[in-house]
């Protein structure tokens, strides 16, 4: 790998910044280029072979547009659909984002665990079968819901979200029986932009799995040793729609981008 490489974080909207800021992180002295593509948000609104067809040529356009050294497909929905197309097409490393079932079972002290995706998520096979082979034991309970991704986007750009709203969401993780649910599994990247909030509204205290930390990893690995640092190359932050970040969005991005300029 170059001394500084380029690596293109992709998302359906602005939850791959929740692993785009872990791998910032591990590699502060790599160029970044962060694509949100929000022409096309949510991307549960569409079918698989829409997304697919969406996703995999735009992913090519942005190659060659940008020459990323190793791009991240930060993002369930897309994760579980594109990457085998995305690895047959293009010769670029791919890094994906899938639910993180495996070290959540492994964690759970009462065995049973939630897994919190969006309804095209939880539906997917793919999905299915790392339950299969990982739950462990576990008594795995899948729940899709319908807003949160939507509704983590209107916290960050600075919209109010009532409390009720969000707990509607969560609700169905929370089983109470001869034993509770000890973990939930994050399966967007949308959601630990809620974090505090998902905390606060539990009806009890739960361990909330978030993968972001364990994709950086990953990407750590696939660009080896960090060579020396000198000034941070500046961002890129692109909004498939072309439009500008709102005034509101772009602060809260700077939490993002710490101490470089973001184009």
């Amino acid at each position: 790998m170059p001394q500084t490489p380029t690596i293109l974080v992709f998302d359906s909207g602005l939850g791959g910044l929740t692993v785009f800021r872990e791998i910032v992180k591990l590699r502060p002295g790599a160029r970044y280029v962060y694509v949100a593509d929000d022409a096309y948000f949510p991307y549960g609104q569409h079918s698989e072979d829409e997304i697919i067809a969406r996703v995999v040529p735009l992913i090519g356009e942005l190659i060659g547009r940008h020459a990323p050294d190793l791009v991240v497909i930060a993002c369930n929905t897309a994760s579980t659909l594109v990457m085998a197309h995305l690895r047959a097409t293009y010769g670029v490393p791919f890094v994906g984002t899938v639910p993180a079932i495996k070290p959540a079972c492994a964690a759970s002290k009462t065995r049973r665990v939630s897994v919190l995706g969006t309804r095209g998520t939880v539906k997917r096979e793919y999905t299915r079968k790392l339950i299969a082979d990982f739950a462990q034991g576990c008594d795995v309970t899948l729940v899709g819901a319908e807003h949160l991704a939507s509704l983590a986007e209107a916290v960050l750009r600075g919209e109010t979200i009532s409390d009720a709203a969000i707990a509607a969401e969560i609700a169905p993780c929370f089983l109470d029986g001869t034993a509770r649910t000890d973990t939930v599994v994050l399966a967007c990247t949308h959601y630990p932009l809620l974090l505090d909030r998902l905390t606060a509204l539990a009806p009890w205290r739960v361990d909330w799995i978030d993968p972001a930390p364990a994709i950086a990893r990953r990407v750590g690995e696939l660009l080896g040793p960090p060579h020396g640092s000198g000034s941070l190359p500046p961002s890129e932050f692109i909004l498939t729609s072309g439009q500008r970040p709102s005034p509101v969005l772009s602060r809260a991005l700077d939490g993002f981008f710490p101490a470089r300029a973001v184009a």
